[in-house]
């Protein structure tokens, strides 16, 4: 299928690697221009590289920390500047951070929320004049299904995940009018470099813990049966920001097996 994104130039947060790297690589296979965002421009550049040379397609690295408003406002000047505009927006940064309500530190819920809710409004604002621009201006929130049906010892980030479904549903009215659509992928249990982290302090305990056992102790709660890959979760974003998703605006979507307890 022709998602129609050739010729059209993505920001990426987060891209260095799962879902970030996952929808860079998907919309350069479909001919779009991306500039790649996250904190370590060694990390970017090689996967500039290899997304490029895979692709055909033009990617660049714009090294930044979504936190920082100085930082984000360099980055996303000087990928418009180098690719040409900004049709397509894509707020992915972020980490898994979990505890009971008595257990949270106030630093915890401080890095969380900079992260993931003032680094999408950061993205937003200073990416928001080219998508005006554009004729088809897209924005994807990557959020989770916590944020619609939060468990207990899930904050901060079912907090900051709800947030983001709520500027998502907010942004989709206000920009509408600019024909910008904005959405947000409500992401299950994926294969990641955290959950692979997580393997191999439980495989240094116990080494015939196997990573495939890993995968099946999260995969075995999921209606199918298996946890997702970075590249499902990927092209779903890819598809949201295409053309082909042309009146789809204001909508959470869930990726995650049918794990979720709501829509």
């Amino acid at each position: 299928m022709d998602l129609g994104l050739a010729g059209k130039v993505a920001i990426v947060t987060g891209a260095s690697d799962g879902i970030g790297k996952a929808a860079a690589f998907r919309m350069a296979a479909e001919g779009a221009s991306v500039a790649l965002v996250s904190r370590t421009r060694a990390d970017l550049e090689a996967v500039a590289a290899e997304i490029s040379g895979e692709t055909g397609s033009i990617v660049i690295a714009a090294p930044a920390d979504v936190s920082n408003e100085d930082a984000v406002k360099s980055a996303v000047e000087g990928a418009a500047d180098q690719l040409g505009g900004i049709d397509i927006l894509v707020n992915n940064a972020g980490t898994s951070s979990a505890s009971n309500f008595e257990d949270m530190t106030n630093e915890q819920l401080d890095i969380d929320f900079n992260l993931k809710v003032k680094g999408a409004i950061y993205m937003t604002r200073y990416a928001l004049p080219y998508l005006k621009q554009s004729n088809s201006g897209a924005i994807c929130n990557t959020t989770t299904p916590g944020g619609k049906a939060s468990a207990g010892g899930s904050q901060p980030t079912s907090l900051s995940r709800a947030a983001g479904i709520s500027l998502t549903k907010a942004w989709s009215k206000e920009f509408g009018e600019y024909g910008i659509r904005v959405n947000t992928v409500c992401v299950g249990f994926l294969k990641s470099r955290q959950h692979r982290i997580r393997w191999e302090a439980a495989n240094a305990e116990d080494p015939s813990y196997s990573l495939e056992d890993h995968w099946d102790s999260f995969g075995g709660g999921v209606p199918l049966g298996r946890i997702g890959e970075a590249q499902e979760a990927g092209d779903v974003i890819a598809f949201l920001c295409s053309p082909a998703a042309s009146y789809v605006s204001g909508s959470a979507v869930n990726v995650d097996g049918g794990a979720a307890p709501v829509y």
